[in-house]
């Protein structure tokens, strides 16, 4: 008998007041066609609310996408959020409008993934399937 691996599951999120979540859709869009399991939450989340889902859909995954300029405010919140529920064993990438200076500071703080305006899907996919954590 031959066990399946179970699709890698990934949350897709746009954290702050940015109402703007074509390139969040397209690659969750992408991720899902590659065969992954993924929950979109929609625009204008707060961090609690990230982590929470993240926990309840015990995700390996968590993308978070933003255009507004508020990454090095809300994403450090969304990590601790996500280590103050227990989750702390997830890949984090962000993507969106983000300044070539900032990424080191992202990285930081466990985003593993900084993907700019126009990347490749093809990318982000091999990136998430190269990178997200083995769970059975």
């Amino acid at each position: 008998m031959t066990t399946q691996a179970r699709p890698i599951r990934v949350l897709i999120a746009k954290p702050g007041l940015d109402g703007h979540d074509r390139g969040a859709k397209v690659v969750a869009r992408a991720l899902r066609d590659a065969g992954m399991e993924v929950i979109y939450t929609g625009i204008r989340q707060t961090p609690q609310m990230i982590a929470e889902a993240a926990l309840q859909e015990d995700v390996q995954v968590v993308g978070l996408s933003i255009l507004s300029g508020a990454h090095l405010e809300l994403f450090p919140r969304v990590v601790q959020e996500l280590k103050s529920r227990g989750v702390d064993d997830v890949l984090l990438f962000a993507g969106g409008i983000i300044p070539n200076d900032d990424v080191d500071a992202i990285r930081t703080i466990g985003f593993q993934g900084v993907f700019g305006p126009g990347t490749d899907t093809n990318d982000i996919i091999a990136f998430v399937r190269d990178n997200a954590p083995n769970r059975a």
